[in-house]
């Protein structure tokens, strides 16, 4: 894929945008950050999820709304077509250089929402899939990797530094995203015709769709309760279907106008170091690990090194174990602290842990990417592997120790283990860029940067398929352990059938552990704390084989250094 230089785009190319003797390098990291912080919000999705399960309905969901199954997984196309984006147009982007990719991505990032806006409001879901799944999932892989290359060139001094500024806007988008969609629904939405009372209104069934007879013949309805009303500032009973609106098409529409004009204002801020540029007294200096090369590595070449699939491993396991916290953690402190310290781990302290999650998340990518430009890239990720083991191995502990003695120490170690946990997952993020620079030079780090990003797709896959299908077998075996204990004429009096079919009273959900913890033995054991042992002592065994991975680091051969001089250290290429 290639652009020329001459023609109606040739401003937006990398050779017209070489920077001027003078130009002040701080003006590349804001926009960045503001670039990042528009697409960051692909974190804030699950915003979105009631008001699409109930946009024709509006205070309830309709039989001809869309299932909470169906919108669910736009978020995970998103992400997909973000690694997808990334690491086809890598090599595009080092020939065309940021802004040019810049201004693509915000194309395809606010066009995306556009179109998902048009998707809503006919209510063809289709077009929400390829306007912000599609469509914003490309532009958010080319806006993620756009300014990395750049960065790096400018700021060779600090390298980690200025990519974890940007990345860190990543971290925090959504919680910029999150408060602001809100908002926007708040505005945007206004309430469905009220008919009146459930029982001042004649209804119908007919195909398990609510119809209410009036003097105009049968109108579709829904039945909102008083708590589902209440949200609009209405009462419960019966409301018109199709007569409200939740606001989401609109959201949709002024965030794409929104993200597009941010994101091309900050693209234009976009330049590239003139040929040879350094930062004034700044001298080059290997690393004492010697894995800081002076020496650049083409795009294709980069994936025939065994060092691109060592860092492809550490990417994607420390990106899959940090999902798998992420993941369950806020069950695990409902679940175990809220049980046994119910005055402590009140729901206000559970959505404090979830912002904190953000904080942490966003701080870390910032700190673990400055630190590394210090201790180096691969000491770095030493702490991340070496530390974040023995904090995962420490999660079932403190869980554990809680349930048996409730305590303010085990509520706090795991509080602080988790955002450990967090800050080292962002700065796996916000380092990486550095790293890849360091083994192969700056000549395509953007382009190396956005195939390396599939090691984040995989994750997506991996860490929630290993998180479900890990403690659903915990679960399992907790269940039959349970049931072996509990007397079968309490459990037949309990659950209204016999033993042996417990098989189908816990497809049912009508079997549970709670339950089965009612009729047990005294003195029996609640497992529930236990259930998630499996998936944190897999999550540390992934990070032991990362570790092994960064520990037999190399620099990379000189057989698969560029061998063209005029290429070497030419912003851009």
């Amino acid at each position: 894929m290639s652009t020329p230089s001459s023609g109606a785009l040739s401003f937006l190319h990398k050779e017209h945008i070489t920077a001027e003797p003078g130009f002040n390098r701080w003006r590349v990291p804001p926009a960045s950050i503001a670039i990042h912080l528009c697409i960051g919000s692909v974190y804030a999705w699950s915003v979105f999820n009631p008001p699409l399960t109930r946009e024709l309905g509006v205070v309830a969901s309709s039989a001809d709304d869309w299932s909470l199954s169906s919108v669910v997984w736009i978020f995970s196309v998103a992400i997909v077509f973000l690694g997808l984006a990334a690491a086809f147009a890598g090599k595009w982007l080092e020939e065309v250089g940021p802004r040019m990719v810049g201004v693509v991505a915000a194309l395809l990032w606010g066009g995306g929402f556009i179109v998902g806006s048009f998707g809503i409001s006919s209510h063809q879901l289709w077009l929400v899939y390829l306007g912000y799944g599609v469509l914003g999932g490309c532009g958010l892989g080319l806006g993620y990797v756009s300014p990395v290359s750049t960065l790096i060139r400018w700021f060779p001094d600090r390298r980690g530094m200025a990519t974890g500024m940007a990345i860190m806007g990543f971290g925090g988008g959504a919680m910029i995203a999150a408060p602001v969609k809100g908002w926007l629904l708040d505005l945007y939405e206004t309430a469905p015709t009220y008919l009146g009372a459930r029982d001042a209104v004649q209804t119908v069934v007919e195909n398990g769709r609510v119809f209410a007879e009036t003097a105009q013949g049968k109108i579709e309805v829904v039945i909102a309760s008083a708590a589902q009303a209440a949200e609009f500032g209405g009462e419960a009973g019966a409301y018109v279907v199709g007569t409200g609106n939740t606001g989401a098409a609109q959201t949709f529409m002024t965030l794409g106008i929104v993200y597009f004009v941010v994101m091309i204002l900050a693209a234009f801020q976009y330049r590239v170091p003139a040929k040879n540029w350094k930062p004034e007294g700044w001298e080059p200096k290997p690393a004492a690990s010697g894995l800081v090369t002076q020496n650049d590595v083409h795009i294709d070449q980069a994936l025939k090194t065994p060092q691109f699939w060592q860092l492809w491993v550490m990417l994607c396991f420390n990106v899959t174990a940090g999902i798998g916290v992420i993941g369950v953690a806020k069950t695990m402190m409902s679940e175990i602290f809220g049980s046994v310290m119910p005055l402590v781990a009140t729901a206000a302290f559970a959505s404090t842990y979830v912002l904190m999650i953000s904080v942490f998340n966003m701080i870390g990518r910032f700190f673990w990417a400055s630190a590394s430009d210090y201790i180096g890239r691969k000491a770095t990720y030493m702490c991340f592997f070496v530390l974040g083991t023995a904090l995962y191995l420490s999660i079932p502990y403190f869980a554990s120790a809680a349930a048996a003695n409730p305590s303010l120490v085990y509520l706090m170690g795991f509080y602080l283990a988790t955002m450990l946990i967090f800050s080292m997952y962002g700065g796996g993020f916000a380092t990486i860029p550095a790293y890849l620079a360091d083994m192969f030079g700056t000549m395509h780090v953007g382009g190396i940067h956005g195939r390396l990003l599939t090691a984040w797709s995989t994750a997506g896959v991996l860490g929630p398929l290993a998180i479900t299908s890990l403690r659903q077998m915990s679960v399992t075996s907790a269940v039959q352990d349970l049931a072996a204990k509990v007397d079968p004429a309490a459990f037949a009096a309990k659950f209204g059938a016999p033993v042996a079919q417990l098989d189908q009273l816990v497809a049912a959900k009508t079997v549970t552990i709670a339950k089965l913890m009612e009729i047990a033995p005294a003195g029996t054991v609640d497992p529930t704390p236990s259930l998630y042992n499996t998936t944190m002592y897999c999550m540390a065994a992934l990070l032991a084989v990362a570790f092994f991975a960064n520990l037999f680091m190399r620099p990379v051969k000189e057989h698969h250094h560029h061998d063209d001089p005029e290429l070497q250290a030419v912003p851009g290429e």
